[in-house]
């Protein structure tokens, strides 16, 4: 075997090892709730609605084409606060429901 063909599997083996190699602890992110993500849809949808009317006053829609979008995007957003107010509602019974059970 010649020197060449030895330092190329030596670099095939190191780059395996580099691209493969999984440390003993990963690291995922925090936890996401419903509530944490329905807030940041939320977000989103609020900005898009922002980004929508910049756009219609600018006159890249057509006013049928706007209605339409403004809409959708309103009904959405109607939907996500309807069910963060419910999941933050069922929270909050949760938790004064454990502090009524202490006191009693």
């Amino acid at each position: 075997m010649s020197i060449e063909a030895i330092i190329c599997i030596l670099v095939t083996i190191c780059v395996l090892v580099y691209v493969f190699y999984l440390p003993g602890k990963l690291y995922m992110g925090p936890v996401k709730t419903r509530l944490s993500y329905l807030r940041e849809r939320k977000e989103v949808v609020y900005e898009n609605l922002r980004d929508l009317n910049f756009e219609y006053s600018a006159g890249k829609f057509p006013d049928a084409d706007y209605q339409t979008m403004k809409a959708s995007l309103e009904e959405e957003a109607a939907a996500v606060l309807a069910e963060i107010a419910r999941l933050e509602q069922a929270a909050s019974n949760a938790a004064f429901g454990d502090t009524k059970g202490a006191r009693g």
